[in-house]
């Protein structure tokens, strides 16, 4: 496996302005990874592919629950509202494909033949991954330089 090297941009910057505020407002930490999420939500929904639409109005960002403060981390999901539209039952009824699933990953034809996916979430992310970051980093100095303002500490 290869080692990867980055660099955020407006990190050091960000990690002054924590240090200054001390403890990290939650609401903060959640709404900045959620306007980061977003950019991916967009980018998945364009680049889905479309026979019917349900695909892109089945996603959806959902937040994990975290135990440690200052943290907050969201998912792309298919919504389960749209569960009787993806899933694919066979004739006994058991559930045997999930359609956004076979999208991205793929899956075997009844023939045993590969279908390969779109990988279209994949694709997007590595192409946004960038984009997101400088988002969440800007977004919370702006938001911690906001609450410093306001304490007064500046």
């Amino acid at each position: 496996m290869a080692k990867v090297n980055f660099k955020v941009e407006g990190m050091k910057e960000l990690k002054r302005s924590l240090d200054k505020l001390g403890k990290v407002p939650q609401k903060h930490v959640t709404s900045a990874s959620k306007k980061g999420m977003n950019i991916e939500l967009k980018a998945a929904k364009a680049a889905a592919p479309v026979d019917e639409g349900n695909l892109k109005k089945g996603m959806k960002l959902v937040g994990e629950k975290s135990k440690y403060k200052g943290k907050k981390v969201y998912r792309l999901v298919f919504d389960r509202a749209y569960n009787n539209i993806f899933q694919k039952p066979n004739k006994q009824g058991k559930i045997t494909g999930y359609y956004p699933v076979s999208q991205e990953y793929g899956f075997f034809a009844k023939n045993g033949r590969y279908i390969p996916g779109y990988r279209f979430i994949h694709a997007t992310f590595e192409s946004n991954t960038s984009r997101i970051e400088k988002t969440i980093v800007s977004e919370m100095k702006k938001k911690i330089d906001d609450e410093i303002a306001k304490a007064g500490l500046k």
